[in-house]
């Protein structure tokens, strides 16, 4: 087993470390007093990561995980509500400094995996399945947390549930907004492997220097296959999917939802 701290700390940015040993490199979200939560810090710090990871050849294999106790929790909702009156331009916010980095991790040339530990929620979510394997700890959980704000699937994720779970599991999973445990994801085939936490950081480990060592071209020749076939329209899906994630960001339910998520109470929506 080799845990991140026999990993070299080959680049510490303000919000992810970056890791190397050999041909694995280790992508560390670090922001664990926000549960790993997105901001624009973070957006530009983990493209960076990723852009680092797959344009360097001595890199082989990539692992995503998060430091403390979650994976991502998705956006920082302190944006939305810090941010001055009227909606916020979630629309850019998503092709600017989101689409990028997924879109990075999709076209890398070498396997990357995502170790879920803890939540996986909105972006974290997508930002998890956009990985070729996605392992978890038992207590890790996946969320797609949207609707409990009024807002809709974004970050890819309407096109990377539905991929992996069909349309029955991913309607349930974005219209219901409720938690799905590792366990239950491994059953319904939204992700590879689970193990229990304290097996979690040697196994996943393990993985990463299994896939590190391995045939790198055919790695990255099954990954032009999948994506041919499952992910041809992902650039015109997320598009799509900003564009209407900006029209909820103009609607009442929305306001409605950030206010209880601050004042944390029950939304009142009223379809509006």
């Amino acid at each position: 087993m080799t845990a991140v701290t026999d990993y070299e700390l080959a680049h510490a940015y303000e919000t992810v470390n970056y890791y190397r040993r050999g041909g694995a490199a280790k992508i560390e979200l670090n922001r664990p007093d926000r549960l790993n939560a997105w901001n624009n810090q973070f957006s530009l710090d983990l493209l960076a990561a990723t852009a680092e990871a797959a344009e360097d050849q001595s890199v082989r294999a990539v692992m995503i995980t998060g430091a403390g106790r979650a994976f991502s929790s998705g956006a920082d909702l302190r944006d939305d509500i810090n941010a001055e009156a009227g909606p916020p331009d979630v629309y850019g916010r998503l092709t600017e400094r989101y689409h990028p980095i997924l879109v990075t991790i999709r076209r890398m040339p070498k396997p990357v995996v995502s170790a879920v530990n803890g939540a996986a929620a909105g972006i974290g979510l997508s930002l998890a399945l956009v990985c070729d394997l996605v392992v978890a700890a038992e207590s890790g959980y996946f969320l797609l947390a949207f609707v409990n704000i009024g807002l809709v699937p974004d970050g890819g994720s309407s096109l990377l549930v539905p991929s992996r779970v069909g349309f029955a599991r991913a309607a349930e999973l974005a219209m219901l907004g409720e938690r799905l445990g590792a366990r239950e994801a491994l059953e319904w085939g939204l992700i590879n492997r689970v193990w229990p936490d304290e097996e979690f950081a040697a196994k996943s480990g393990e993985l990463l220097e299994r896939l590190a060592n391995g045939p790198t071209r055919s790695y990255a020749g099954t990954k032009r296959q999948l994506n041919r076939w499952l992910y041809e329209q992902m650039d015109s899906q997320l598009e799509f999917e900003a564009g209407i994630q900006q029209e909820m960001a103009g609607s009442k339910d929305f306001a409605e939802g950030v206010a209880a998520f601050a004042e944390k109470r029950t939304a009142r929506f009223t379809g509006t």
